[in-house]
């Protein structure tokens, strides 16, 4: 990717929520945003662009970048994006099998069940790799789609993704999610690009492929920048897991179009297709698929493990760490006394 603008949320006890331009090695707060949610929003109701706000908001006052991402400011660094005011007015999902080290993880972890043939999985992929790059304004192929939550499940850098009691297991997926939100006549709008850890419960999956979706309903982590760019063609990166400091596992990944059995707007038009995702004033984070992830080279990640995924051209590395909700799984009673 080429040099773009690169946007940070931050947040600090007594000065509250920020919107920051980063200008390696500092952040440069802009004046008037408090979240890209409301800095978007601005820029869709004044018809103006959004670079056009961030330049009349910028103001001379710049943090060190540098302390903040490792943690030992007073400023916190935030999800890359969120709706700061409600929550649950942001989806959070995600693409699947888009790309060919992906499905053939999945050919591996379900071809036990069906014998040696091609599974459900694979099909579907090659469904996208034969259908998945129509021609512009044609529609293709149905891509695989999950829902993983609500913007409540957003972590930022640094922050914690928790195996909960219920689950099998936690893993990272190393992924680059768009960023959108819906404008007041229901029209979607892609802001930007960040990259993300979308985080799953493999030992779940496997256990049948029909628990893909249970397996997806995890906390996750973007950040920590969104990145304002229309570039999604072809992206290098890196993801590595560490375990006391040791580099237990690291892979170089591959993502964007070239390297996907979909087309970006064939994979937009089929999650905004629905109505119910061109809610006004929604905001969606979707995520485009992994290339790999350590569960696939047998590795099972523990307590204080750390992942880390790099993209190039997305700005600075997003770093997250295990955590395993203590105490065993405590049955929920629905209570229906009204």
């Amino acid at each position: 990717m080429e040099p773009s603008t690169r946007l940070v949320q931050i947040i600090h006890p007594e000065h509250g929520r920020k919107v920051a331009m980063v200008s390696e090695p500092f952040l440069t707060l802009l004046n008037e945003s408090t979240s890209i949610y409301q800095l978007a929003l601005k820029a869709l109701d004044s018809g103006k662009s959004i670079h056009s706000l961030i330049e009349q908001q910028l103001s001379t006052d710049q943090l060190d970048y540098e302390s903040i991402y490792k943690g030992i400011s007073d400023w916190k660094l935030l999800p890359s994006f969120d709706n700061p005011e409600i929550a649950s007015h942001c989806i959070v999902s995600g693409t699947g099998l888009t790309h060919h080290s992906s499905a053939m993880n999945r050919q591996v972890m379900h071809q036990a069940e069906m014998g040696d043939v091609m599974t459900d999985s694979m099909i579907v992929y090659q469904w996208g790799v034969e259908g998945g790059k129509s021609a512009d304004g044609e529609i293709g192929i149905q891509p695989e789609w999950f829902y993983k939550g609500t913007g409540a499940i957003l972590k930022g850098h640094g922050e914690k993704l928790t195996i909960p009691a219920f689950g099998n297991d936690g893993g990272e997926e190393a992924e680059i999610a768009g960023v959108y939100i819906v404008n007041r006549a229901g029209e979607p709008i892609r802001i930007g690009f960040t990259t993300g850890n979308e985080f799953s419960d493999h030992v779940m999956e496997k256990k049948n492929y029909l628990y893909l979706a249970p397996s997806k309903l995890r906390n996750c982590s973007i950040g920590p920048e969104l990145v304002l760019t229309d570039n999604f063609a072809d992206v290098n990166g890196t993801v590595t897991v560490s375990r006391e400091e040791e580099l237990l596992w690291s892979c170089d990944i591959k993502t964007g179009e070239k390297n996907m059995a979909h087309s970006l707007a064939n994979l937009e038009y089929h999650h905004f297709k629905y109505p119910d995702h061109r809610q006004a004033l929604q905001g969606h984070v979707h995520f485009f698929g992994t290339g790999a992830f350590s569960f696939g080279s047998g590795i099972s990640l523990q307590a204080g493990d750390q992942m880390k995924v790099q993209w190039d051209g997305m700005g600075r590395a997003l770093v997250n760490t295990i955590a395993i909700e203590e105490g065993g799984e405590q049955f929920l009673r629905v209570k229906s006394d009204i």
